[in-house]
């Protein structure tokens, strides 16, 4: 049976993923997420990117806000993703560049090839806040969730929050409520760009929260289910701490 998912009415599924992660009330009043992540994998050497090593992160738990530095080869940039826009600014929180409606820039061009600091600052910070807020996107009421199936969640995103593709679905272990699988096409990079994330590892941090500690990002194969490679992005996530100021 098909359920959309409210606010005040989730389903099985999406309710055995927010306690499974925590509960409502702690993502409720949590105001921020930090983070340190290392990434690789074929989707930075495309774009001639380098590899994410131990980058920091601090992310808005309830609007598409996000800082990663560094974002580049300059470990003193810091990228910044808000709202739909994206800037860079230096150790002293001075804006060295920016750019409105990041994602009409990804059409045509060099982006095929190559990806500057502004529009890694956008990828990177859009794809890590929706992974690593999951549990208070189960909850937004601008996003209509609809349960396909025990387990499996599909996702309408609204134009007002950056992401990868309009509708994407997530699986969830039917008796943990631990996420599984995320599918979605990358769209900034093609509309064939069709993926599988898929969460290896789990792990806890010091205050008992669960978070998914290792994902890999393959291409999608022609049944649904992911392809054993190339890798195109292999996300560690070294420390995850929700802070409620």
């Amino acid at each position: 049976m098909i359920k959309p998912n409210t606010p005040m009415n989730l389903t099985e599924t999406a309710e055995k993923a927010i306690a499974a992660y925590g509960g409502r009330v702690l993502w409720q009043n949590a105001k921020t997420l930090e983070t340190g992540i290392s990434a690789s994998g074929l989707a930075f050497t495309l774009k001639r990117r380098p590899f994410f090593r131990h980058a920091k992160m601090v992310l808005a738990i309830h609007r598409p806000f996000s800082t990663l530095t560094p974002i580049g080869l300059n470990p003193t940039i810091t990228g910044i993703l808000d709202g739909l826009d994206v800037r860079l600014e230096n150790e002293k929180g001075q804006i060295i560049s920016e750019r409105r409606n990041a994602r009409d820039y990804f059409k045509i061009g060099r982006r095929l090839f190559y990806w500057d600091d502004l529009d890694m600052s956008y990828f990177a910070n859009y794809a890590s806040w929706n992974y690593f807020t999951l549990p208070a996107l189960l909850m937004r009421e601008d996003i209509f969730w609809t349960e396909l199936e025990p387990g499996w969640l599909e996702a309408r995103f609204p134009d007002e929050i950056p992401t990868h593709s309009k509708v994407q679905r997530f699986r969830f272990d039917r008796e943990t409520g631990l996420l599984i699988q995320h599918d979605y096409t990358a769209d900034i990079i093609s509309p064939l760009a069709a993926a599988s994330n898929v969460v290896l590892r789990h792990a806890q941090n010091s205050s008992g929260l669960v978070y998914p500690s290792i994902r890999r990002v393959t291409p999608k194969g022609p049944k649904g289910k992911p392809l054993g490679g190339p890798v195109l992005i292999h996300l560690d996530i070294h420390d995850f701490r929700l802070i409620n100021k």
